[in-house]
């Protein structure tokens, strides 16, 4: 199984999977927060429409998790308190 490194620790994913996917199966359904509010985000329409599940991928942010495959190596970064 191969690895991507989601806020510094490794995080396995099986090939095919998309960031929010291998997420999700490692438990975690929400990684950032709304400024107002502070409300908890993840993964909404998997489809890439409603931006929810906003991560930063190897230093590019903005990039929607349900939409990017994720690939060994890779680095995550996600935010907890921004809607970046």
């Amino acid at each position: 199984m191969s690895e991507i490194v989601v806020d510094g620790d490794p995080l396995p994913f099986v090939e095919g999977q998309t960031v929010a996917a291998a997420l999700v199966a490692a438990g975690r359904v929400a990684w950032r927060t709304t400024r107002v509010g502070r409300r908890p985000r993840g993964v909404f329409c998997g489809i890439g429409v409603c931006f929810d599940c906003l991560v930063a991928v190897d230093g590019t942010g903005g990039q929607r998790a349900c939409l990017v495959p994720a690939r060994p190596g890779m680095t995550v970064t996600t935010r907890e308190d921004d809607d970046e």
